[in-house]
């Protein structure tokens, strides 16, 4: 049994989504600014350029500060706890989870959405919450999994900066975007069970996700780009 969220949407919806991606691709070069930042708070610069071209291969279910726990990793049972970090490759991950978990025994559709919607930037200019409410099942179909008992847990593989967004920043370093938007393409694996299947059935999930991570406050999402960027 898996899982398909279905939300309507309209063209103003699609419209939006696809002016999330277009400011995505323009503010990427935005990481010039927060790299320099994170150097000055004593962070070497040195790993924080090496993480700016790789990717985190060892599997996690989030990454955060302080130390991940049950609740921030959206577990069984638990509402997603936005983490407190400055990394949006971390930030990413914790959001992944977030998205890619839930849990119908213990929680509704809306209080779901309202923990996810907590991840959310408080710039309303740049947060799109309707493409993280199409990562949800709509209301109809958390009732129909609801009656079996389905829930889901994620795990994270690998996380890394899209090559459009490496690309970006060589092409033009020196524009510190104002919005400090960050894309991550994150992959890893959705876990489902419900009654009467414990070990239930998985599947392989990836998105490109956009953060915002001011260096003056921890990342927040922007919210989740319609298309995969590699």
């Amino acid at each position: 049994m898996s899982v398909r969220s279905v939300n309507p949407g309209g063209a103003p919806r699609m419209r939006r989504r696809a002016l999330l991606g277009t400011a995505v691709l323009a503010v990427l070069v935005a990481v010039a600014g927060l790299f320099a930042h994170l150097t000055r708070d004593n962070r070497s610069s040195a790993k924080e350029l090496a993480r700016l071209g790789g990717s985190v291969s060892s599997p996690v279910s989030v990454l955060s500060s302080p130390p991940a726990s049950p609740a921030a990793a959206g577990g069984q049972g638990v509402l997603p706890v936005v983490p407190a970090t400055h990394d949006p490759i971390a930030f990413g991950k914790a959001a992944a989870v977030a998205l890619w978990s839930y849990d119908t025994r213990a929680y509704s559709q809306p209080e779901l959405l309202a923990a996810l919607h907590g991840w959310l930037t408080g710039e309303e200019k740049y947060a799109d919450a309707a493409s993280v409410d199409g990562q949800v099942p709509s209301p109809v179909l958390w009732g129909r999994m609801a009656d079996n008992g389905q829930f889901a847990t994620a795990v994270v593989n690998e996380a890394h900066f899209p090559i459009s967004f490496t690309k970006a920043l060589q092409a033009d370093p020196g524009a510190i975007a104002e919005a400090y938007i960050y894309a991550v393409t994150v992959s890893g694996k959705q876990s489902m069970a419900w009654n009467g299947s414990p070990a239930g059935g998985a599947e392989d999930r990836s998105a490109t996700l956009a953060v915002q991570c001011r260096p003056s406050r921890n990342c927040a999402l922007v919210g989740v780009l319609p298309a995969v960027a590699p």
